[in-house]
């Protein structure tokens, strides 16, 4: 057998043996050896991103989800912590006839992996660039860079294998970061003030530029209002570790 064909005969045996035939002249023995490291790999991953998703599909339902990734996910990354990703976007579309019962499921999937997410990340401040005392209002706020912003139509925190809450028509948002002392923390916040991160994370606004920018959006009818509390809003966010300062003036 020519090498590249013995290798895609080889590959699809390992996704799906079911399937697909051994190559020729490999014995069973030492093929279902291959079988098992990979998908034994591929699950201790899975496993260690989605922990409360395993308990919640339970010991038939979550190998089965796994070997069904596996045989039909083409992987492009080379990197291990992108596999939880991966399975995550093919959840989105193959957990709603896999696990009818379970509509939550790929929300509840994306909080849990929103951890690893932080957890990996590698981009760091630099202080040199940040006051962590100037103001937010006149100044841009700096934002922790680990951190990430995940709102849901369930609630999410609430989930588990004996707590499957429906949806209760309100938004479920949460800022997920690594603190100075690079631990992984979650903390719910309002939809404004999910917003709020929102806009500070994508334009380069003054605090004071944010707030306007959400009472015109909001249509509130005192935007002085509006900016004391808010204030207070992203004040209450640089105590938490979300915002690190304010930006430095470039000379």
């Amino acid at each position: 057998m020519h090498f590249q064909e013995f290798q895609n005969t080889f590959a699809a045996r390992i996704r799906d043996p079911r399937a697909n035939p051994r190559p020729d002249g490999v014995p069973a023995r030492r093929m279902r050896v291959y079988e098992e490291l990979l998908h034994n790999n591929i699950d201790s991953f899975l496993s260690a991103c989605f922990p409360i998703t395993r308990q919640c599909l339970g010991a038939r339902g979550w190998p089965r989800a796994v070997k069904a990734f596996f045989a039909a996910s083409r992987m492009h990354s080379p990197l291990f912590r992108d596999i939880p990703e991966a399975f995550l976007d093919w959840m989105r579309t193959a957990a709603p006839a896999r696990f009818p019962s379970k509509p939550w499921l790929p929300e509840f999937m994306h909080y849990e992996w929103l951890e690893l997410v932080v957890m990996v990340h590698a981009d760091v401040a630099d202080p040199e660039a940040i006051d962590p005392h100037g103001n937010l209002l006149t100044a841009r706020p700096a934002l922790n860079p680990a951190t990430r912003l995940g709102c849901y139509n369930y609630p999410v925190e609430r989930i588990g294998p004996r707590r499957r809450p429906r949806a209760d028509g309100r938004l479920h948002c949460f800022l997920v970061f690594r603190d100075a002392d690079d631990a992984t923390r979650f903390i719910q916040v309002n939809p404004m003030t999910a917003r709020l991160f929102e806009v500070l994370e994508t334009e380069p606004l003054t605090g004071a530029e944010a707030l306007d920018r959400l009472a015109d959006e909001v249509g509130h009818s005192d935007p002085t209002l509006l900016q004391a509390s808010g204030l207070a809003l992203l004040e209450g966010l640089r105590a938490e570790g979300v915002i690190l300062g304010t930006r430095k003036a470039v000379l």
